[in-house]
């Protein structure tokens, strides 16, 4: 093997390792949020204050400390809705999590750094045996 071969393998391998370092919680834009456990967020409910808001459309059911319901796709529109300082925590969910996910990316995007993402949504909620609530 060339030197020049072995360059170009061990740049081609550094850029399979760096795109897979993105995980589903690392956006291609760079910004960022974590994903969480329905268990997670559970016990972060009790312990910490947070700003919850369910981005699902349409309703199809909430957790009881839900402080907003804001679309996703609305997210950037309603951005006065969201806490003003850029380092409050916010937590999302979505029937699945992927809407909270888009709406966590958009979060990001506009500056907020503490944004967390129910993985797996409301689904995964109720899967943990939690309680979803229904108008």
């Amino acid at each position: 093997m060339t030197c020049s071969r072995l360059i170009f393998g061990l740049f081609a391998a550094a850029l399979l390792v760096t795109g897979c370092a993105l995980g589903p919680d690392t956006p291609a834009s760079g910004a960022a949020y974590t994903n969480l456990t329905a268990q997670q967020l559970s016990d972060l409910l009790q312990a910490e204050d947070v700003f919850l808001v369910n981005t699902h459309i349409p309703y199809e059911g909430e957790i009881e400390a839900t402080d907003a319901f804001i679309a996703y796709d609305e997210t950037e529109p309603r951005l006065d809705e969201y806490p003003e300082a850029k380092d409050a925590k916010i937590v999302l969910y979505c029937r699945s999590g992927r809407m909270s996910a888009i709406s966590a990316d958009a979060l990001a995007r506009a500056g907020y750094t503490n944004l967390w993402n129910l993985d797996g949504g409301m689904i995964a909620w109720e899967a943990a045996g939690l309680p979803l609530l229904h108008r």
